[in-house]
């Protein structure tokens, strides 16, 4: 286990996928084909899903910072009661008013999750091991999504009864894990400890304090161009995939065998990368990593995409492994631990802003362009990021190393 304490970390990540599960299994799956039976207009849905993904997004930094200060259990807590909530009036007919404003204030709540989830890791990491910790933090998570996507969609098409009760008891799981971790606050940092000493003895004169705070925040600011661009680009196929799948004459599950040799190979590769970024620097995996995304996208652009899915499949997980690991790494060297749950928080909210921005260029893109259109914008955004990481993002960055 590449964290020192196990206990907390693997609750904290049960919590999570639980959580992404019910989230992701009532959003998306269930709620949009029970409207009807609830008496909800397709736009009600709307409203309830983006909302509360919005509130989520925005309130990322903002909640990172009142999880510092109030202790990170008690707001995850809130967060479970209030998903908890969502699911009992459902059925109660509260009406869409009612529904719209409880899904976002779930939102704000559960904005504290994954800033919180990785902020627990990366400070229970054990010495050398902190790129390998984020990194199986952040993936741990997608079999959750993955089932609450697909796995409740086929419960609703095979047996709809039990899909909510299905979605009930994941819920009622991750109240019981937040339940256990009520108390959990992450402690102050010895930089966090320095800081307050040096508040609490006689001030110099000059704008010391203030211009240590904005030092350690533009370290955060200098990640936030690049972390809107790299995940602008995997978003830009969202609203094109199936499209592409009928241009290219795929069905759905001639991926599998191509898929899972992907998620495979990026498994590989992840854990292999972020032993390099451990021992070496985060960059030495995020380099190769982004360079082999851009050379994927690219290939997957060219004509006759079918007959290479074996290849790009194995070339996108190998990149993607080595990308994860070096992007989590550089994170965690980079945000000031003393304001780690909301530097998380915000890098994480840019990040969002991304994955809304990927699929309205991949749609315009691939209206203008089609399949070759979508790829090489997207393996352009890629090299123009290790482009920025090179130059200027690379002095700031060496400059909190030397900071730390």
């Amino acid at each position: 286990m590449p964290w020192s304490q196990p206990a907390t970390v693997l609750r904290l990540i049960l919590l999570l996928m639980s959580s992404e599960f019910v989230r992701t299994g009532l959003l998306v799956s269930y709620l949009p084909l029970v409207a009807p039976e609830l008496q909800l207009t397709p736009a009600a849905v709307g409203l309830i899903f983006g909302l509360h993904y919005l509130a989520d997004a925005l309130a990322k930094g903002p909640v990172g910072v009142l999880t510092e200060r109030y202790g990170l259990g008690r707001v995850l807590l809130l967060g479970a009661l209030l998903g908890l909530a969502t699911l009992l009036l459902l059925h109660q007919s509260p009406g869409a008013g009612v529904l719209v404003a409880v899904s976002a204030v779930w939102g704000l709540c559960y904005a504290a999750l994954w800033p919180g989830v990785m902020a627990a890791a990366q400070h229970y990491s054990r010495p050398g091991m902190t790129t390998r910790a984020l990194a199986v933090a952040s993936v741990s998570v997608a079999p959750a999504i993955v089932l609450g996507l697909l796995g409740v969609g086929q419960l609703m098409q095979r047996q709809p009864a039990l899909a909510f009760p299905v979605l009930l008891g994941a819920q009622l799981l991750a109240l019981l894990l937040a339940l256990s971790l009520v108390r959990l606050r992450l402690p102050q940092t010895q930089g966090t400890q320095a800081q307050t000493l040096q508040t609490n003895s006689p001030a110099p004169s000059g704008p010391g304090p203030r211009q240590s705070f904005r030092e350690r925040w533009g370290r955060v600011g200098v990640l936030l161009p690049a972390a809107l661009a790299q995940t602008t680009a995997p978003g830009l196929l969202a609203t094109v995939f199936y499209p592409l799948l009928t241009r290219l004459g795929l069905h759905l599950s001639q991926l599998v065998v191509p898929v899972l040799l992907g998620v495979v190979v990026g498994l590989v590769a992840l854990w292999a990368f972020g032993r390099l970024a451990d021992r070496r620097h985060p960059r030495a995996a995020l380099t190769p990593g982004l360079l082999l995304l851009a050379l994927g996208f690219f290939v997957a652009g060219l004509p006759g995409l079918q007959d290479r899915l074996l290849l790009v499949t194995s070339l996108i997980g190998v990149a993607y492994g080595a990308f994860i690991a070096g992007w989590n790494g550089l994170v965690g060297h980079t945000l000031p631990a003393e304001y780690r749950a909301a530097a998380w928080g915000t890098v994480m909210a840019v990040e969002s802003l991304g994955y809304a921005i990927g699929p309205v260029l991949g749609g315009v893109m691939w209206a203008a362009y089609g399949q070759m259109g979508v790829f090489w914008c997207g393996a352009a955004l890629l090299l123009l990021v290790e482009g920025y990481y090179l130059w200027p993002g690379r002095v700031v960055m060496r400059r909190a190393q030397v900071q730390k």
